[in-house]
């Protein structure tokens, strides 16, 4: 089992995240990608946000019907911030036999030396870096302090690259805040919801791409 994890705000999910997902479904051939909203991600402390509840629901009407794709609650039942690295011990404990992917967008690769227990995450789990059509590939060597040589060459290896879409939750956030239309920029699922249970009627502080 090659078990994809994606965690994030997901507030709400869109079709960027969605591709990145399958993106590296395809390309690195996993057999299942796990979409985990976190309760309060590290860097968003203080962030007003949409409920947890409300969040995976939405990622619930996102993926329905694609077999490969599927929701956590882990980090939202569990509460709390949510760092990765107690996550990947989570899943590692309950499935031993499975080779765990971090997915990640390249940008994110330039902070990970900065999470909490970061080279045990990177010996828990392989990074999978995603980076847009066209953009140079990442340095890999930032994580000289937390990853041999051979584990970053191996991170090279499974790089993945998917198309350039420009789209944020934060900008779907502010355009429902301002009465604008979000057809296209997620599913009609989603939208529908944001829709009928009034969400984002007012803008919130996160920052863009969240």
């Amino acid at each position: 089992m090659r078990l994809g994890l994606f965690g994030g705000s997901f507030d709400p999910v869109h079709f960027g995240h969605l591709l990145l997902a399958e993106s590296c479904r395809e390309q690195q051939r996993l057999d299942r990608v796990l979409f985990l909203p976190a309760a309060t991600p590290p860097h968003k402390q203080g962030f007003e946000r949409t409920s947890g509840i409300r969040r995976a629901e939405m990622l619930e009407l996102a993926v329905g019907g694609h077999e490969p794709f599927g929701i956590s609650r882990f980090e939202i039942d569990r509460g709390g911030v949510s760092y990765t690295v107690e996550t990947l011990r989570h899943f590692r404990q309950e499935a031993p036999e499975a080779e765990l992917f971090l997915l990640m967008g390249a940008d994110m690769l330039y902070d990970l030396p900065h999470w909490r227990e970061a080279a045990v995450v990177c010996q828990l789990a392989t990074p999978i870096v995603v980076r847009r059509a066209g953009v140079a590939e990442p340095d890999f060597d930032v994580l000289a302090e937390i990853a041999s040589p051979e584990r970053r060459q191996q991170m090279r290896a499974h790089q993945v690259e998917m198309p350039a879409i420009g789209l944020s939750s934060t900008e779907i956030r502010q355009r429902v805040a301002a009465g604008r239309s979000i057809r296209y920029w997620t599913t009609p699922s989603v939208e529908q919801y944001v829709l009928q249970h009034g969400l984002y009627r007012r803008p919130t502080g996160e920052a863009p791409g969240a």
